[in-house]
């Protein structure tokens, strides 16, 4: 089975599928094979446990799946990880900007930062129809983050902007977003 199969397995095995969380989840873990690296895991920064109780928790009848994310997983994690690659500290932001605290926050959070490790729009490696899902997905559970980015910046680039922020790191090249000249790079559409 490939990734592309993947998805519509788990989300037919899924005790809510309609909700962006479960969406969020499936789609991440059914591309780890596109992605490199250590972010190959289907949800990095879980242990073989924690993705077991993931999959309990959200894909109740996958069972048939788990060995392939296991190896999937097992793969991930054997491969290099240099430096943070800002994954650690993606997560700690979403975590610390969550809605709903629950169990399932650190898995979430984790898939979100898995996806933004990839090469795509982050509603594209979340494996989402379209960015309304992702934005559904922030203003549902990262509803402060949602409200931050009150511009609409494509979330990738907010999220890193955050990040430089709390680093204390300048990465506008203006004053302004309006005025820099990579606007149309951080805002506007995403084909």
């Amino acid at each position: 089975m490939n990734a592309t199969d993947l998805r519509p397995h788990l989300l037919a095995f899924a005790s809510r599928p309609h909700l962006p969380e479960t969406q969020a989840l499936a789609g991440t873990m059914a591309l780890a094979p596109r992605r490199r690296g250590p972010w190959r895991a289907p949800v990095a920064g879980l242990g073989a446990r924690e993705l077991d109780v993931l999959l309990l928790s959200y894909f109740p009848a996958a069972a048939p799946l788990r060995p392939l994310l296991q190896i999937w997983r097992e793969e991930a994690e054997a491969a290099p990880r240099q430096g943070l690659d800002e994954f650690d500290e993606l997560v700690a932001l979403l975590l610390a900007h969550d809605a709903r605290p629950g169990p399932d926050s650190r898995w979430l959070a984790c898939a979100v930062a898995t996806a933004s490790m990839a090469d795509n729009h982050l509603w594209q490696d979340l494996g989402l129809p379209s960015r309304a899902e992702l934005n559904t997905l922030m203003q549902t559970r990262f509803t402060a983050l949602k409200l931050k980015n009150a511009g609409d910046m494509k979330w990738k680039k907010f999220f890193y902007r955050q990040l430089c922020e709390q680093a204390e790191v300048l990465i506008c090249k203006s004053p302004s977003c309006a005025a820099c000249n990579d606007y149309g790079v951080c805002f506007g559409p995403e084909d």
